[in-house]
C-alpha cells in the first residue's frame, strides 16, 4: 500500500493511481485514515481495474472496482476519506 489513492499490484511493477481520486499523502493530517481506508478495501482482494492513462510519475490512472462491483473511488469518498479530484474526474462522481 502506498497511501489512499495509490497501491501497487501483486506481480505489476508499476505503481496505481485511482482515477478520480484524491487522497492525503499519508505522513499529512488524514492521510494515515485514507490509507488504512484503502487498505481495508484492497487488500488480499482481487480487482478490475480500467486504465485510464499513465501519469507523469509512469503509474497507471486507472478506475478500479472491488469484486462485488463497487467502485473504489466512489466508496472512498463517500467514506469521508478522500475527496473526488475534480480536476479529472469532471464531476463524475457527484461532488465536484
Amino acid at each position: 500500500m502506498i497511501d489512499g489513492d495509490t497501491f501497487a499490484l501483486q506481480g505489476e511493477s508499476r505503481r496505481i493511481r485511482v482515477w478520480g481520486l484524491d487522497a492525503q499523502e499519508w505522513n499529512r493530517q488524514g492521510g494515515s485514515d485514507a490509507t488504512a481506508a484503502m487498505r481495508q478495501l484492497v487488500l488480499g482482494r482481487s480487482l478490475h481495474c480500467s486504465q485510464r492513462d499513465i501519469d507523469r510519475y509512469d503509474r497507471i490512472v486507472a478506475q478500479c472496482f472491488l469484486p462485488d462491483g463497487r467502485d473504489i473511488a466512489a466508496v472512498m469518498i463517500r467514506a469521508g476519506v478522500a475527496t473526488e479530484y475534480c480536476r479529472y474526474s469532471r464531476g463524475y462522481y457527484g461532488t465536484c
